[in-house]
């Protein structure tokens, strides 16, 4: 039976990582709007790197910029304001933007479609133009047939009364989007004494979240920084699905000393929930994490090892060192881990933990009583008693 150390498990875990990366579908977010509305600020505060910043990609077209990184599953289609005239008229970019759905329909590549659209109106503008109309509906009857969610962002929302006006001329107009929905991406200062917090940036994730299609889902929750719920299911997600095979792994009793049969689902569970939390983990960081919730000192995490750590960690096991883990220890034992891992990378994402608290003692113990506390949770009945 193949032994496994903190060191190993921590490199399968990143190799893991990598591969999960690779094996995510593009994303891809078609962005509309006048000049200054605040489209590059809301395209930083949503997404993990700030494309618009210092995403690098040459124009597709007169118009059309694709933002992008090497090894970052999205593209960002970005377009320039819509007060054009002459040769880069608005009927031109209507044509580009027509042409660049549906080519992506047409590829019948997941990763070539645009799965969202953003258009993009400045709240303060208190209106939503003539020009605009004309651009929304001649572009949602030419994507009719390419089922394209179409989202209105109202940036810059900190007056919740012009919130209300716009959205109630915007209503006016029947336009055949999918929601629109107010953001102010930034906290805004009003006033020396006065400012508006930032708020919006979730309602637009788990709008869009809902509406692109389910094979770009794990792709958005993974490149997306706005709503750590969205995170946290999709990670449960994959705890569940783990739990499942891991029980199905112990239909058929598996001895104590062989309990590392269950390892490779745990590396590839723990793998998927770090890409989805998009956190760059090192090897130390990792092994730290895993020996503390186990509770070994992180040179044998598995194996033989594994064993005695974790039967300390079930009542009454340790009397039955000769036995087998049952389908329901098997499934507790990986949810326990994968519940347990996620909570820490939640502590992580919103600065609770920040990296250099995981290698110190009151950060190991932390780490192990949360281990603790979710397995009692997952064990059978039988094994708490």
């Amino acid at each position: 039976m193949e032994e496994y150390s903190a060191t190993s498990v921590a490199e399968d875990i990143i190799s893991a990582v990598k591969k999960e990366y690779s094996s995510l579908n593009r994303l891809n977010v078609l962005i509309l709007g006048k000049t200054g509305v605040g489209k590059s600020t809301l395209i930083n505060k949503v997404f993990n790197e700030n494309l618009a910043a210092t995403g690098t990609g040459k124009p597709i077209t007169e118009h059309i910029r694709p933002l992008s990184k090497p090894g970052f599953p999205l593209t960002i289609y970005d377009t320039p304001g819509l007060e054009l005239a002459g040769k880069h008229s608005m009927d031109g970019l209507i044509n580009e933007v027509k042409k660049l759905v549906q080519r992506g329909v047409f590829s019948g590549s997941v990763s070539e479609a645009v799965h969202c659209v953003w258009y993009c109106i400045s709240t303060p503008s208190h209106r939503i133009e003539p020009a605009e109309i004309f651009f929304l509906k001649s572009f949602l009857t030419a994507t009719t047939t390419c089922s394209v969610p179409v989202i209105i962002v109202l940036t810059q929302s900190y007056s919740k009364k012009d919130v209300r006006e716009l959205m109630r001329v915007i209503e006016q107009e029947n336009l055949a989007v999918e929601k629109i929905v107010p953001v102010l991406a930034e906290d805004y200062e009003l006033d020396e004494d006065i400012t508006v917090k930032a708020y919006g940036l979730d309602a637009l994730t788990e709008v869009m979240y809902q509406l692109i299609p389910r094979a770009v889902q794990n792709t958005f929750a993974s490149v997306q920084k706005a709503s750590i719920e969205i995170k946290k299911r999709e990670a449960q997600a994959v705890v569940a699905k783990s739990a499942k095979a891991a029980a199905v792994t112990g239909a058929v009793p598996i001895p104590f000393p062989d309990a590392a049969v269950l390892v490779p689902e745990q590396i590839a569970m723990l793998a998927k929930i770090t890409a989805i939390f998009g956190i760059p983990m090192q090897k130390a960081t990792i092994t730290a994490i895993l020996s503390s919730m186990i509770g070994t000192t992180g040179t044998t995490i598995a194996g033989r090892s594994i064993v005695t750590a974790l039967l300390k960690l079930i009542p009454g096991a340790g009397s039955v060192m000769g036995g087998a883990i049952s389908a329901a220890t098997a499934s507790a034992l990986t949810a326990a881990l994968g519940e347990a891992y996620i909570v820490i990378m939640v502590k992580i994402v919103t600065g609770e933990f920040p990296l250099s608290h995981l290698s110190t003692a009151e950060g190991r113990r932390e780490m192990m009583s949360i281990f603790k506390e979710k397995l009692d949770s997952k064990l059978p009945s039988s094994k708490k008693k």
